[in-house]
């Protein structure tokens, strides 16, 4: 083989070379794709957003078993009557109950996904959904909680026109529990509102 020969095989193997395609970037699931580089920033909020969650497990777990073992019976009663309290004897309170036992599971069920965000911190998939089911939950938790405020309400207070007494000049221990575990709630909710604006803000910095 001659020198010309040569010199031609090997502009066209640059040739070659340079009209190859380059090769396909690797590519991740949909929930697990990136929108740019990667952000410092996101990933410590991920990470504050993972604290958060395991705060409101707490207070979800908190209200949920302090409302559900709430009973009390008073130490005298008649021959016909005997008095006593028990959540489920409301509606409201049981409401609070199954509301707060939901709440505290999907936060369990949550935190894969919020350690997913930590990973990839721009990955919009899972923060979308997270910010979709904790404004339910936000929903949820705000309706039970209130809802069982108005009964702690009357409980403390009753209601004159409507002829209701206040049963807690009487069942101390269980007003105190059943306010316990209201506020408990109420601080559930405000971690939950916490979530949702701050997926809100970094949903709409991507």
């Amino acid at each position: 083989m001659n020198t010309s020969e040569a010199t031609a095989i090997a502009i066209e193997e640059s040739d070659a070379r340079r009209k190859a395609p380059p090769a396909a970037p690797a590519r991740f699931p949909f929930f697990l794709r990136k929108t740019g580089a990667d952000g410092g920033w996101q990933r410590g909020v991920a990470l504050f957003e993972f604290i958060l969650r395991l705060c409101a497990i707490a207070a979800t777990l908190v209200a949920a078993v302090t409302m559900g073992t709430t009973n009390e019976t008073l130490p005298f009663f008649t021959e016909f009557f005997q008095f006593h309290a028990n959540y489920a004897d409301l509606p409201a309170l049981t409401f609070f109950v199954v509301a707060n036992a939901i709440a505290a599971g999907y936060l369990v069920l949550s935190l894969p996904f919020s350690l997913a965000i930590m990973v990839r911190p721009r990955a919009i998939g899972p923060r979308l959904l997270l910010f979709i089911c904790d404004t339910v939950m936000l929903a949820l938790t705000t309706a039970a909680a209130s809802a069982a405020a108005a009964i702690v309400y009357l409980a403390h207070n009753g209601d004159d026109k409507a002829n209701w007494i206040a049963i807690c000049l009487r069942f101390d221990g269980f007003c105190q529990r059943i306010s316990g575990a209201v506020v408990a709630s109420f601080i559930a909710v405000v971690f939950f509102m916490v979530l949702v604006v701050m997926s809100a803000l970094v949903m709409r910095k991507h």
